[in-house]
């Protein structure tokens, strides 16, 4: 029998930690990627417009240890039509910011968030356009 301690993470029910091998404190929080408010304005921007153009209806913000995630769909019981995601640590090879299909294609990479988001600017002409 080892006489080392193994903390029990309370909150998640866990020996040690979150499953990831780490051992934290008792209580602390992990530490998760998110979304800054000026990185959710634009996004939550063109949200809006593809809403008004009647292509997507509903959205959801995930935020995990390695990547945060805004998923579109265009109905909240299918697949999502698109991911943003920020990876930070992909900030200094391919650029943190993502934009991809529901499949897992990636349309667009880039180290600005604007950058990426233009990907949406040519499908919101598209949909403009056929009225």
């Amino acid at each position: 029998m080892s006489n080392s301690i193994i903390p029990i993470n309370p909150r998640l029910g866990q020996v040690g930690g979150a499953g990831g091998g780490e051992i934290r404190a008792a209580g602390a929080a992990p530490q998760l990627v998110s979304f800054h408010r000026t990185e959710l304005g634009p996004i939550l921007s063109i949200y809006g417009r593809m809403v008004a153009a009647g292509q997507w209806r509903d959205y959801a913000i995930d935020h995990l240890r390695e990547v945060a995630v805004v998923s579109v769909f265009r109905r909240a019981s299918e697949a999502p039509l698109y991911r943003i995601e920020k990876r930070p640590k992909l900030a200094q090879r391919q650029g943190a910011y993502a934009v991809l299909t529901g499949e897992g294609r990636v349309l667009k990479r880039g180290r600005e968030l604007t950058s990426v988001l233009r990907v949406f600017d040519a499908k919101l002409m598209r949909v403009v356009d056929r009225d």
